[in-house]
C-alpha cells in the first residue's frame, strides 16, 4: 500500500488562495479544495474548524499580496506616485483579488474607506513629501487623487480599458500635479 499523503494546513491555505486568485472567493469550498489536493475532507477540517476559518486566513493573504505592492511603491523615489501605480498595478496583476479588497460594498465614506485601509496613513505622509500640505490638508487632497486612482484601477481589473505603464506612469505624475497645484489655488482663494 502507497504511504498516505500529509496534507499540511499550509497545503490547504495555498490551494484555496490559488482558486480564490482564479475564479473568486464563490468557488472555495471543501469539496473543490479536497479535489484540488487529490485527498478527502478530513484533512481541510481537522485543520480549520470551518470554512469561515480558512476564508479569513485567505482574506488576510490576499490583502498581504495588496500591502507588498503598495510597501515596494514606498521605498522608491517619488512614492506618493509609485504606491498609486502599485495600487494599480495589483488591480492589473491580481484583478480578482482587487476587487475582493476594493469593489465590495463596505458602508463607509471616501475618507473612513481610505484611512480603513492600514497603508492610509503611510500614503497621506508620502503625499505630504510631494505637495508641503498639512497632514489634514493632504488627507482631503488625497481622497481626490485616490478617486482618481481608484478609477483607473477599476477599469484595468474590469478589463475596461488597456494602458500601458508609461501612458499610467505619465497619466498619474502630470494629473496628480495639475490637481495639487488647483488644490493649493482653490486653498488661496478661499483664505
Amino acid at each position: 500500500m502507497p504511504p498516505i499523503r500529509k496534507i499540511s494546513k499550509q497545503d490547504i491555505i495555498d490551494t484555496a488562495y490559488e482558486i480564490v486568485k482564479n475564479e473568486g472567493f464563490s468557488h472555495v469550498n471543501s469539496r473543490r479544495i479536497a479535489k484540488e489536493l487529490n485527498c478527502s475532507i478530513q484533512p481541510i477540517f481537522h485543520n480549520f474548524q470551518n470554512m469561515d476559518e480558512l476564508n479569513k486566513i485567505v482574506y488576510q493573504k490576499i490583502y498581504e499580496k495588496y500591502q507588498e505592492y503598495m510597501m515596494r511603491g514606498k521605498t522608491l523615489d517619488k512614492s506618493y506616485k509609485q504606491m498609486g501605480l502599485g495600487y494599480i498595478k495589483f488591480a492589473k496583476d491580481y484583478p480578482i483579488f482587487f476587487k475582493i479588497l476594493f469593489m465590495q460594498k463596505t458602508n463607509l465614506d471616501a475618507e473612513n474607506f481610505v484611512m480603513h485601509d492600514t497603508l492610509g496613513d503611510d500614503i497621506i505622509k508620502a503625499g505630504q513629501k510631494l505637495t508641503g500640505f498639512s497632514y489634514q490638508e493632504q488627507k482631503k487632497f488625497h481622497i481626490k487623487v485616490w478617486i482618481f486612482t481608484h478609477g483607473i484601477a477599476c477599469l484595468i481589473a474590469t478589463n475596461t480599458i488597456e494602458i500601458s505603464d508609461s501612458e499610467l506612469d505619465e497619466l498619474l505624475e502630470t494629473t496628480v500635479r495639475e490637481m495639487a497645484k488647483g488644490y493649493q489655488l482653490n486653498k488661496e482663494e478661499n483664505k
